[in-house]
């Protein structure tokens, strides 16, 4: 990624446990694991530029 943002991201305590228990089994951080996940289900989705 050469350009990147910072955003605050609130999850419930229970998903955020779950995804940083995921990423762990992955290696990889909760932050690349987040990121990798939205890209596989922006792919899956076939995102189109017209969707809101």
């Amino acid at each position: 990624m050469d350009n990147e943002v910072r955003i605050t991201l609130r999850l419930p305590e229970e998903l955020r446990d779950w995804l940083r228990d995921h990423a762990q089994r992955e290696r990889r951080s909760l932050n690349s694991e987040i990121v990798y996940m939205l890209e596989v289900a922006r792919t899956a989705v076939g995102g189109d530029d017209q969707s809101p």
